[in-house]
């Protein structure tokens, strides 16, 4: 057809030069490491991780292929439902209320000219380069009977609120949640005081000649140019609410009982102490299931106009 095509005009068909399709691969040339270091340390664990969910294994003898009783056992276990309750309960320590807490620390950092503004905020961010393990080891000490937490009740008259915070049924996951409220306030302060500083401050002044006040210029101003910002902070504050292990392994091992559970410290007591490696392999991938379903809700909501 196309020599047909090429008598009746009677020009002939060009191929593409070579270097135009050497140029078309280039692109898949640059990606192709990073590609295959992504498949290899990513893609390749994973699935092999949904291989061993459908067998009951112990990590070291002979497996059974099961199907999916694994995924029908996460369901069924209560432990293992109460553990994922308690993830979701975290995402509020973790991502709403640093979120609450950094709009209005970054409005008032960015709107008020602090001076030595830079200070404040590497002292807001320093929670994020410190280990988790470092944190969880400090905050220990601070949540302890005898802890500076507990002495400062008393100091004020407070000793009916004094207690073993982490040994406390009842305030044993708040108590961790805390202290994850404490690291990821500072991550999305930074991040939000980065997207109000391109905020043209003409954008204010006309708002103030029209007669809003403060909150008026919040609500309409910063809050909508902000809306990126928050959608990458929530992600990153989420997925680290829903993996967080070392923490949790830490401060109280997911005691006292299971008060404190949490799906990745299931999958290690399922894995290396239990040793019930097909169980615990159901139990990460649908954490994985579950942190991809609700960081696509949240950026499907955020880039919304």
């Amino acid at each position: 057809m196309t020599d047909t095509v090429a008598i009746v005009t009677g020009r002939r068909a060009r191929r593409p030069p070579a270097r135009v399709t050497r140029r078309r691969w280039l692109p898949y040339a640059y990606l192709a490491p990073a590609l295959l270091l992504y498949g290899l340390f990513l893609l390749v664990p994973l699935g092999r991780a949904a291989q061993f969910s459908l067998y009951e294994w112990d990590g070291l003898g002979a497996s059974t292929f099961v199907g999916l009783d694994n995924y029908a056992a996460v369901f069924q276990s209560a432990q293992l439902r109460e553990a994922f309750a308690h993830a979701l309960v975290l995402i509020v320590f973790f991502a709403v209320l640093p979120l609450a807490l950094g709009l209005v620390l970054a409005a008032l950092l960015t709107r008020a000219r602090v001076r030595g503004l830079g200070f404040f905020r590497t002292i807001v961010f320093l929670p994020q380069v410190i280990a988790m393990v470092v944190i969880a080891v400090t905050w220990r000490q601070i949540y302890a009977p005898e802890g500076p937490l507990n002495t400062a009740l008393r100091a004020i008259g407070l000793d009916s609120l004094a207690r073993a915070w982490l040994g406390d049924y009842d305030w044993a996951l708040p108590a961790v949640g805390l202290i994850g409220t404490w690291v990821s306030t500072g991550l999305v302060t930074v991040l939000l005081m980065a997207g109000m500083a391109r905020i043209p401050r003409e954008q204010y002044e006309a708002a103030r000649l029209d007669g809003a006040g403060a909150v008026r210029e919040f609500l309409a101003i910063t809050l909508p140019s902000v809306r990126g910002e928050i959608t990458v902070a929530l992600t990153l504050t989420i997925v680290a609410a829903l993996k967080t292990f070392d923490l949790v392994y830490v401060t109280t091992s997911g005691g006292p009982g299971t008060s404190t559970t949490v799906p990745s410290y299931e999958v290690y007591r399922l894995a290396f102490t239990i040793g019930e490696v097909g169980a615990a392999a159901a139990v990460g991938i649908v954490l994985t299931v579950i942190v991809f379903l609700i960081n696509a809700v949240v950026n499907v909501i955020g880039e919304r106009r």
